[in-house]
């Protein structure tokens, strides 16, 4: 290599990391602690200092004297003197809220906050703010996937903001069973699985949602509702923007149905975490567990079919260097298909009370030009 290919590789490299995220939180520690490993000082962000500071959102450009960076420099962000030398990694916010009718306005003050972030003149990013904003919406998300050809569990077209508007759909088009699911959120917030027999009527409702006094909330147990109440909660989650999507049958080991949780960094898959569960929503904080991928025992051919389709997945969004996937195997063929994509969803405690590996690959990128 000759000398101006070793002052290019020079900078290429980051000499500090700047996280923005939650205090006290466990993806902190962790990341820190694999940084802290590699001798990589890293800045700490929380986002209620970002909102504290201007509340209003404006323009982080450092240009500016209405500019975030001009006006509060003050702030641990706005200290540094040259903000080029740092490599940036966004965790998502917590939300002070669990009533599921403040998902949109959360989800918008977060993609406004995300798209002046776009602006700061740092050296890198992990993921672009753009592509974190872009795959919050489940809708566009899966749209974008299928124009590109990736298999991906069915979306229907139609919308529905009513109860009797599904089940006459469901009725027409002899459905038993499909899942709802509030367009933007994660963790299993606001999704339920419905059942419905067009023979008598029945309905059956499998969700974390809670419905109080007309107050729909989100929970981290799991509730089945029917009759009545099914109905009720159903016409409450319908008010939401939502998406409908085909119920596929999962995979089953040892009586447990289970989909994949898997992390593609970098243009690689670093780790594969099969989640199970005896009911139809696998989210761990659901008193779910998990399991080491190679317990089980897939055959070589569906290995590399879980690997093609999400590497051609994360192929649809170039400024994400770091995405988690859920990914679900059909019962019998095990024909993987992408359930959804989340761009900060890389906590898998499995991983970081272990080897820590994927916070520890993220490092690697973010300071070695990756």
């Amino acid at each position: 290599m000759g000398r101006e290919g070793v002052v290019q590789c020079h900078a290429d490299r980051m000499r500090r990391i700047l996280l923005i995220g939650t205090d006290g939180g466990k993806r902190r520690h962790y990341f820190q602690k694999a940084a802290a490993s590699r001798g990589i000082p890293v800045d700490f962000l929380d986002w209620k200092e970002i909102w504290s500071l201007c509340p209003e959102a404006e323009d982080v450009n450092a240009g500016g004297e209405r500019g975030l960076l001009s006006k509060h420099r003050d702030s641990l962000l706005f200290q540094q003197e040259n903000l080029r030398q740092y490599a940036v990694k966004i965790d998502a916010p917590e939300w002070e809220s669990c009533q599921l009718s403040e998902l949109g306005r959360l989800t918008d003050q977060y993609v406004e906050w995300l798209r002046r972030l776009s602006r700061l003149q740092a050296g890198n990013f992990l993921n672009q703010p753009s592509g974190i904003a872009e795959v919050l919406d489940k809708r566009k998300c899966k749209e974008r996937l299928v124009r590109n050809g990736v298999s991906v569990t069915q979306m229907y077209e139609e919308r529905f903001s009513r109860g009797e508007e599904l089940l006459a759909f469901m009725k027409e088009h002899r459905l038993g069973q499909v899942f709802v699911k509030p367009v933007r959120g994660a963790g299993a917030a606001g999704v339920a699985a419905l059942r419905f027999s067009p023979g008598n009527g029945k309905l059956a409702l499998y969700t974390c949602a809670a419905l109080e006094q007309g107050v729909l909330f989100n929970t981290k147990r799991m509730y089945r509702l029917e009759g009545k109440k099914a109905a009720d909660l159903l016409d409450s989650l319908l008010k939401l923007d939502c998406i409908v999507e085909r119920w596929y049958g999962k995979a089953v080991f040892q009586g447990y149905c289970y989909d994949l949780r898997v992390i593609v960094q970098g243009g690689r898959i670093d780790y594969i975490l099969p989640r199970l569960s005896k009911g139809p929503i696998t989210n761990l904080h659901l008193n779910n567990h998990a399991m080491a991928f190679p317990e089980l025992h897939l055959d070589k051919i569906t290995v590399e079919r879980i690997s093609e389709v999400c590497l051609r997945a994360a192929d649809c969004y170039p400024g994400l260097k770091s995405i988690g996937m859920d990914v679900l195997l059909e019962q019998g063929k095990l024909t993987p298909r992408i359930i959804e994509m989340n761009a900060q969803g890389d906590l898998l405690h499995r991983d970081a009370y272990g080897e820590n590996r994927i916070y520890g690959r993220q490092i690697e990128m973010m300071t070695e030009g990756k």
